[in-house]
């Protein structure tokens, strides 16, 4: 099996590769604009096929933020004991799930893990999907 490798050394994940490894983790992070600024917030997410979909309260920055803007989703994992992880960039146009996918989203079970109502749901629709892994060190012989 052939393994592409960017300059740096690090695997390059196919699509189907970055949506499995994100599928794995809990927690990843939201890039999004705020006052012209980048802002990055960790959130607790449910794939929907392909895209990504948070919860979020009413009038959040997020969720203001969020609205028709292209942003960036980020997960990672990394293992301390065999110098191994990777990380998966998702970049896409958020968008507020429509109240006649409220009950389907709703079913999907996304708790929040953040304290307070959070009754409302933005999906991420990635066009973009990069993924990076670094393979465990081996010493030289």
């Amino acid at each position: 099996m052939r393994v592409d490798v960017d300059s740096a050394g690090l695997e390059v994940l196919s699509r189907e590769q970055c949506y499995e490894l994100v599928g794995s983790v809990p927690i990843g992070r939201i890039v999004f604009t705020e006052g012209a600024l980048p802002a990055i917030q960790p959130v607790n997410f449910i794939l929907d096929g392909e895209d990504v979909v948070i919860r979020t309260g009413a009038g959040s920055k997020l969720a203001a933020a969020a609205r028709s803007a292209v942003v960036a989703f980020e997960a990672d994992s990394y293992d301390e004991q065999t110098l191994s992880g990777w990380s998966v960039v998702l970049i896409g146009r958020a968008e507020a799930v429509g109240q006649d996918e409220h009950g389907r989203i709703a079913a999907l079970r996304l708790t929040p893990w953040a304290l307070g109502p959070r009754p409302h749901y933005i999906r991420i629709r990635p066009e973009i999907v990069r993924g990076r892994r670094i393979n465990p060190w081996a010493p030289a012989v």
